[in-house]
């Protein structure tokens, strides 16, 4: 992929802001994956080129990191926490009416690409456990009943 011009622009203000190219590399990712929705083979070789590191470097930190997407997500994105104090609060009952009103498993995509739904590592608000995040946007104190709404609420 070439980054579009906005994107580039901005590839170029953060390795500016790094000592070294390779410590820009999660927000070159960042950039690629906002501009396309998800890092693909070609993303994984551009950012190795632009930070100066082994291809099979950036595919390692690629599929290290949840927060990395490498196939094309739904309209809304599902990220379900499943930490520990989501767990003590509910989240597996959650993720479970998820998993049966959407119809899919984790890492899946609904058939018309409205919801995909994954399940990560701390969204960091154990606080107000269970929670998850749509696309950009956290809900918290999640129960089945809000968890409904918030689905019917999503065109």
């Amino acid at each position: 992929m070439i980054p579009g011009k906005e994107t580039e622009s901005r590839i170029e203000a953060a390795l500016l802001e790094y000592p070294q190219p390779q410590s820009a590399l999660l927000a070159v990712l960042h950039l690629l994956q906002a501009e396309r929705g998800y890092i693909a083979d070609e993303d994984i070789e551009y950012a190795a080129r632009r930070v100066d590191v082994p291809v099979a470097h950036v595919a390692g930190v690629v599929s290290f990191y949840t927060m990395f997407r490498r196939k094309p997500p739904g309209r809304h994105h599902l990220q379900m926490c499943r930490t520990l104090s989501c767990q003590l609060r509910g989240c597996r009952e959650i993720l479970a009416h998820l998993r049966t009103r959407l119809g899919i498993a984790e890492g899946e995509v609904t058939p018309d690409g409205r919801f995909s739904l994954v399940t990560v590592e701390c969204l960091g608000s154990c606080d107000t456990a269970p929670m998850m995040r749509v696309n950009d946007d956290y809900h918290e104190g999640l129960t089945i009943e809000r968890l409904d709404a918030l689905l019917d609420s999503m065109k």
